[in-house]
């Protein structure tokens, strides 16, 4: 299951526009009929990016980046030069940008996709192949895959089936080198998602390890523990890359 990014619009031209263009491996679009089902994404799914036509739905649309600073926001209206204040508000607001509907209905979907959570997450993550000595090239390919697929609880074989190999040669290949091993990698590709989603004034713990799919809130801590020697509270105040900083030290080789 890849990331969703939540399009709240009334008309069905301005939602499609950013669904065509929309890369199939970067996520998912998904068309809200209101502000309801965009909040509803937000509280059950991974959300990599929202755009609202914040002329429908000013006042609770307008709340949106202060409660998911984390998660970049687009307004995507009909402006004209009388709209002024309001884009003024939007960026007040916290807004990452504004297209405008009819004159940049054609690249809006591949602009969104460069500019979305999980972007912004893969770059603070960009040092993570040097540091845990991916050097090869199924163990960075292994690494985009997990990274691509951290929103749901992952197993070797399943890393092992997208690249096409088997989960033993994948297990032995990706660990060779002083590599951690892949089941490690895991938990901290999606330890590192959990603490960027913290950061959120708008998440709890409880819905944070709903939307990653934790069995429980007892196995989302330990997982914390194991990865970072945090509790999923305290992950809030790391971040990223304070996750994948104190994985290295010490914490690299799973126990089992």
């Amino acid at each position: 299951m890849t990331p969703v990014v939540p399009v709240f619009h009334p008309r069905r031209d301005a939602r499609r526009a950013i669904k065509r263009g929309y890369p199939r491996r970067a996520g998912t679009v998904r068309l809200c009929r209101s502000l309801d089902g965009v909040e509803a994404l937000l509280a059950e799914r991974l959300v990599d990016a929202i755009v609202l036509d914040v002329k429908a739905a000013t006042e609770r649309a307008l709340a949106l980046p202060e409660r998911f600073p984390g998660i970049p926001a687009y307004a995507l209206s009909t402006f004209r030069a009388d709209d002024t204040p309001l884009l003024d508000r939007c960026y007040r607001a916290g807004f990452a940008g504004v297209l405008v509907e009819g004159v940049d209905n054609a690249m809006a979907g591949p602009w969104v996709a460069a500019r979305t959570a999980q972007v912004a997450r893969r770059q603070a993550l960009a040092g993570a192949p040097a540091v845990l000595r991916l050097t090869d090239r199924l163990q960075v390919a292994a690494w985009e895959e997990v990274l691509r697929r951290v929103a749901l609880p992952l197993k070797t074989s399943d890393i092992a089936r997208a690249l096409r190999v088997t989960r033993e040669h994948l297990s032995r290949a990706f660990a060779a080198g002083g590599a951690p091993n892949l089941k490690r990698v895991i938990d901290l590709a999606r330890t590192a998602c959990a603490a960027d989603l913290l950061a959120n004034p708008g998440y709890t713990v409880r819905t944070v390890g709903n939307i990653l799919g934790y069995a429980s809130l007892g196995h989302f801590a330990a997982a914390a523990r194991r990865v970072a020697g945090a509790n999923p509270a305290e992950l809030r105040g790391l971040g990223p890359r304070g996750v994948l900083g104190r994985f290295v030290r010490g914490r690299t080789r799973s126990r089992a």
